[in-house]
């Protein structure tokens, strides 16, 4: 991140909450019980990142994410159905979400199975 603090806030804003923990430069949100997404200032890095979340509801959730002032852009249909939206941060890292079709699993455990 180019600007720690004004990256806190942004992914504050994604999140819908505050940072859950705090290891010296190091700013982590837990994301699902084994998964926590961090940040930290690292200019000469910023806007290499790439992250894709697996979601279901992603209109509600781009509504949910406006109303934050949280920005995106258009929302791109694959070939198998798949809804997928870029929800650039301020140095430009990927942040994305992709919805599978409806009656698809947004788990991607269950990939490849008949759950």
């Amino acid at each position: 991140m180019s600007d720690l603090e004004s990256s806190i806030d942004w992914y504050t804003r994604l999140f819908g909450r505050l940072p859950d923990a705090r290891a010296g430069d190091e700013v982590l949100w837990e994301i699902d019980e084994h998964a926590w997404v961090f940040i930290e200032p690292n200019a000469a890095r910023a806007g290499a990142g790439r992250i894709t979340f697996a979601v279901s509801g992603l209109d509600t959730l781009l509504e949910r994410l406006a109303a934050r002032g949280v920005e995106h852009d258009p929302i791109e249909t694959y070939s198998n159905g798949v809804r997928h939206v870029n929800v650039p941060d301020p140095d430009g890292n990927a942040i994305a979400f992709a919805e599978p079709p409806e009656g698809a699993s947004a788990d991607p455990r269950s990939a490849g199975t008949d759950a």
